[in-house]
């Protein structure tokens, strides 16, 4: 039996929302500190936004003390930006499983978008692909690609890791997506809602499964160039996470092979 991507959680506000609703969702694991910075930005650009946004701040299990932080983070934001709530998963699964269960809690949102908590990708530029992909009535996915108006800054050693991944994408999944794994994306909710049950990946390949789901299902998207800059602290390690991305990657192309 497959693994329900609702497992019992906390939840501080009501469970749906209007359907022109944009949900917009920050993962945290153990990433208050992080948060406390780029999440003040974002709270100040989503007050001066037009667009009908709620923010969830979608806490993946962290330990003991996260909560009592994240709920302070969460007053000040409010502040800021009323539209700022917090959801506690029971346990830690991982980024994708947390990012699902946030995205479900608004069954009928017109727009499921999620947000690094790093701010490698800024508040503005975030904004600025949420309101490019409403205009545009279009799923777009923000890249890390250097152009005439996008910078790119990162280790050697993380643009190593990171063309290895695309590498192993594109053979094994034949994605055709220039960056799976950038972590600012916004989907059109109805293309989500007829693949989300197929979904299992609750870790850092979540996005890869999601990409090759919604592309079997005819779903489009737009690929849009961003600043990204690497912060310190992040949980991505690649010698450390090598090999389970791998693993998760060939796990994609047996469930793809099965027509799952």
């Amino acid at each position: 039996m497959k693994e329900s991507l609702l497992p019992q959680c906390y939840c501080e506000y009501p469970m749906s929302g209007p359907p022109n609703q944009i949900l917009l969702v920050t993962p945290v694991w153990n990433d208050a500190a992080r948060l406390a910075e780029f999440g003040a930005t974002l709270a100040t650009a989503l007050a001066a936004s037009p667009l009908a946004v709620r923010w969830v701040i979608a806490d993946d299990g962290s330990r003991a003390g996260e909560h009592a932080r994240l709920t302070e983070l969460k007053n000040a934001f409010a502040l800021v930006f009323a539209g700022v709530e917090l959801h506690f998963a029971a346990h830690h699964r991982g980024k994708g499983a947390v990012v699902r269960e946030a995205w479900a809690l608004a069954p009928g949102a017109a727009w499921l978008a999620f947000v690094d908590a790093d701010g490698s990708v800024t508040a503005a530029g975030m904004l600025d692909l949420i309101a490019l992909a409403v205009a545009a009535e279009s799923s777009v996915l923000g890249i890390r690609k250097r152009t005439a108006t996008t910078a790119v800054v990162v280790s050697w050693w993380r643009g190593l890791a990171h063309r290895g991944y695309l590498f192993a994408a594109d053979l094994l999944l034949d994605l055709q997506c220039e960056d799976p794994q950038c972590g600012a994306k916004i989907l059109h909710g109805a293309d989500y809602r007829r693949i989300a049950p197929s979904l299992v990946e609750h870790g850092l390949a979540f996005d890869s499964e999601l990409l090759c789901s919604l592309k079997r299902d005819g779903a489009s998207w737009r690929e849009i160039p961003v600043n990204w800059i690497q912060k310190k602290g992040g949980r991505v390690h690649p010698l450390r996470d090598a090999w389970g991305m791998l693993a998760s990657l060939l796990r994609i192309r047996q469930k793809l092979a099965r027509g799952r």
